[in-house]
């Protein structure tokens, strides 16, 4: 009876895989992303700014993550962590976002932009990979039914380790890229901010001749050209609304950075 059970239990795994990963639970990608932070902030590899000595520049920045949560419109607002972190490294133009709102930012990419707007359209780029669960489906895919196997049935600390570092390596599909890019407009939109702000980013790499193949940011989907276009495009398409860029905010935002 009791094989009867998981043999049922398998074979609706294996049904509801072929159906996307809405129906996998949200405390998985809260697991995800907690083991994977550890991997970012205890290798060593990675140096995190310490909040107390800096904590006019992560105020800055939380007010401005907390602006597109306020957005109304992601869907798991109230479900993840959404914790940001600072890596020092201004060589790095790059932010990632950890399944569960583990959310890292380079000071290479916060120097490297020219408006608080443009920065805004970066971060709901990367939350929005959170927001839609990319990095937690890109897993059970890459993995396989072992991976949610694993979280049912249980798992060691070490397995928790090893598929912490596996999300770490994990490059975003184009499809979920220019998701992510679509979405960054939705939610800028609904604040005060330019909504054409991740934009900013691809039109300075352009202007400046600059290698996508080199740029961490775009190396899945490197034609800048065609994602400025979608998101002007999306921009239209909500009304052409234009927000605010507060570049003199930013400017002190970057004084206050290491």
């Amino acid at each position: 009876m009791v094989k009867v059970r998981y043999l049922f239990l398998l074979i609706s795994i294996l049904f509801l895989s072929s159906c996307g990963g809405d129906w996998l639970p949200l405390s998985l990608d809260e697991n995800l992303g907690y083991q994977s932070s550890q991997q970012v902030e205890e290798n060593g590899f990675f140096k995190i700014v310490d909040e107390s000595e800096y904590p006019e520049a992560y105020q800055s920045l939380n007010k401005l993550k907390d602006k597109i949560l306020a957005s109304g419109q992601l869907k798991h607002q109230n479900d993840f962590h959404w914790e940001l972190k600072i890596i020092e490294d201004d060589s790095v133009l790059n932010a990632f976002c950890l399944p569960g709102g583990y959310i890292y930012v380079f000071t290479g990419l916060i120097k490297y932009l020219p408006n608080e707007s443009a920065l805004a359209g970066v971060l709901g780029h990367e939350m929005a990979h959170a927001d839609m669960r990319h990095g937690t489906q890109q897993m059970v895919k890459n993995m396989g039914i072992g991976l949610i196997l694993q979280f049912i049935f249980g798992v060691d600390n070490s397995s928790l380790l090893n598929i912490g570092a596996n999300l770490l390596s994990l490059s975003f599909s184009r499809s979920d890229e220019k998701e992510a890019d679509l979405k960054s407009v939705n939610y800028l939109y609904a604040t005060d901010y330019d909504a054409r702000g991740v934009a900013t980013f691809f039109e300075k790499l352009k202007k400046e001749n600059k290698d996508p193949e080199l740029i961490e940011f775009i190396s899945t989907h490197p034609n800048p050209d065609n994602r400025i276009e979608e998101i002007l495009k999306e921009w239209k398409r909500l009304g052409a609304k234009k927000g605010e860029k507060f570049t003199k905010e930013y400017q002190t935002l970057k004084n206050n950075l290491p």
